[in-house]
């Protein structure tokens, strides 16, 4: 049976009709032909046939999705699919077109963690030294993008996050690597946040749950805990005790750096204290540089200074310093017994340092004297000498507002 061949001037009626669809025949040039409201018939000058929708997008801009060929989507078939999509759009829902589902896709790979991070680590590579930025890499390709990197970074949950560095801790038992690691990713998700990428930031007020690390010398009370302990120190009934653990406060140098400190070592004009390389845990000469609140403590510490030169020389022998214990007693009798040691203080000034100075880790690392062997020269540019100073400086004022009990709320999120 030949096929009768209709031209587009003799349809008669709408709906299109099976006979029309099947004979309508090829033009020189592409034309539709409307079926019902908004649904089309297109016939392309090759022959093909296929079911367009014509609707206004999101934008108000008139657009056209198409439905399925011919004959493989039939006449009433395509009328059901026009029905069900224009449905939709009344309902105030988005069509999915080619163009938009090309556009989620791309959204979603750039909504990858492991892009968030490479993004958020370019902008450090300036700031930091070859050396930090790529033990920084090293480790978050190590341990985060294995686990997070193909992940959407706004749909991992404060849970998920919790869960993964408790994890690292108790299995791994690394520590410190996962305090610089929780900062690396809450210091990324911050700055997705003022990148309108993100509304909350899952991993803030996260340290503070995260199990502390215990064992060794070092014990260190809860950080809610530690504006009551700054109180406590300054009003311990024996000044020069009180004195003394104000300054492991504000300089926290290891305890037999402090017991073993000399006024010859200290020059309050410069405001540096210059610790000897015998004294010190690496064998180099550090140079601390001192805050206001630091001098102040030290000239009021000038007023017990007896003929030792030692600051804090013992009861028997003016060559001796006070026992390794003196400092620890005085907190025990404080009520800190089993809480907080001296070395402990070397811990809050890491948290609080490298959460507030995350683009500056090597700077804290200095501040810390964790330099590495071969550092030559007290004033080396390697020692970050300069920015020790304004950070020493900000963490003796941060301390002052802290014992005032000012900052208790922002405490918690370290």
């Amino acid at each position: 049976m030949i096929q009768e061949i209709m031209k587009r001037d003799a349809i008669k009626k709408r709906p299109l009709s099976d006979t029309t669809l099947a004979n309508l025949e090829p033009e020189d040039r592409d034309y539709r032909e409307i079926d019902t409201r908004s649904l089309y018939f297109m016939v392309q000058k090759t022959g093909k046939k296929s079911w367009q929708l014509r609707y206004q997008n999101e934008k108000g801009v008139w657009s056209w999705k198409g439905l399925g060929a011919y004959p493989s989507v039939s006449g009433a078939a395509a009328r059901r699919k026009a029905s069900e999509l224009l449905e939709k759009l009344a309902n105030g829902e988005i069509l999915e077109t080619r163009k938009h589902i090309k556009k989620m896709k791309q959204e979603i790979a750039h909504r990858k963690f492991n892009i968030l991070m490479s993004e958020w680590l370019d902008t450090k590579k300036a700031s930091w030294g070859k050396e930090t930025f790529d033990k920084a890499q090293k480790s978050i390709n190590r341990h985060i993008i294995p686990e997070f990197g193909e992940r959407d970074f706004s749909e991992i949950t404060p849970k998920e996050w919790f869960d993964f560095f408790q994890g690292l801790q108790r299995n791994l038992r690394i520590h410190t690597q996962v305090e610089k690691l929780t900062s690396y990713c809450r210091n990324a998700y911050d700055w997705a946040k003022f990148q309108a990428k993100i509304h909350f930031n899952p991993i803030e007020g996260m340290t503070k749950h995260l199990d502390k690390k215990v064992g060794g010398n070092m014990k260190f009370v809860e950080m809610s805990e530690f504006p009551q302990l700054i109180v406590d120190i300054r009003n311990h009934h024996q000044r020069k005790l009180a004195i003394g653990l104000e300054l492991m406060v504000l300089l926290f140098p290891r305890p037999v750096e402090l017991r073993f400190a000399t006024w010859s070592q200290f020059d309050l004009e410069k405001a540096i204290w210059i610790k000897p390389a015998e004294i010190m845990k690496k064998g180099v000469t550090h140079c601390v540089p001192l805050s206001r609140q630091a001098i102040e403590l030290l000239k009021e510490l000038e007023n017990y200074h007896t003929e030792s030169d030692l600051l804090f020389a013992g009861r028997n022998s003016l060559s001796e310093p006070i026992s390794d214990n003196t400092f620890n007693m005085a907190l025990n009798r404080m009520g800190y017994k089993g809480r907080q040691n001296p070395h402990g203080f070397r811990h809050i000034a890491s948290t609080i340092l490298n959460n507030k100075f995350s683009d500056k880790p090597q700077v804290v690392e200095a501040c810390l004297a964790h330099s590495k062997n071969g550092v030559k020269g007290t004033y080396d540019k390697a020692t970050h000498f300069e920015e020790r100073v304004m950070m020493m400086q900000w963490y003796a004022d941060f301390i002052g507002q802290v014992g005032k009990f000012q900052l208790t709320s922002s405490l918690c999120s370290y």
